[in-house]
């Protein structure tokens, strides 16, 4: 086997994305994590639907530490997809592609989410 001696192409640890490259993938995400939540949703109403006992036995896994976990894991994806998705419609009608509006946006959305979700958990 002959050995050269080019440069090899750099691991993708090298290269550090842009800001607004890590949303679009979190958007995704966070999609999908709002389907598998949906679910969850639809097992609780189910609960309701099936009687006391069922219901008791959901209620307390997500009365658990984990489930309110999961449960504001969830809320916050909830409120990041509605913010970054009200910021897609923002950009649908040409408003904000400039780099510092897109990089302004994306804090906006990131800040937005984490007190919306903490306002909802302090209040509920």
């Amino acid at each position: 086997m002959k050995t050269t001696n080019r440069p090899l192409s750099p691991h993708l640890s090298v290269y550090k994305l842009p800001l607004v490259a890590n949303m679009s993938v979190l958007h995704r995400g966070t999609g999908i994590v709002l389907t598998i939540g949906s679910l969850l949703v639809a097992w609780w109403l189910g609960a309701i639907a099936a009687g006391p006992e069922a219901f008791a036995t959901i209620n307390s896994i997500l009365g658990s530490w984990l489930g309110k976990l999961v449960l504001f894991g969830w809320t916050w994806a909830l409120f990041y997809h509605l913010c970054n998705g009200v910021r897609h419609l923002a950009w649908d009608t040409g408003l904000g592609f400039e780099l510092p509006s897109v990089d302004l946006s994306s804090k906006i959305v990131l800040a937005a989410s984490v007190v919306l979700t903490l306002l909802l958990w302090l209040i509920a």
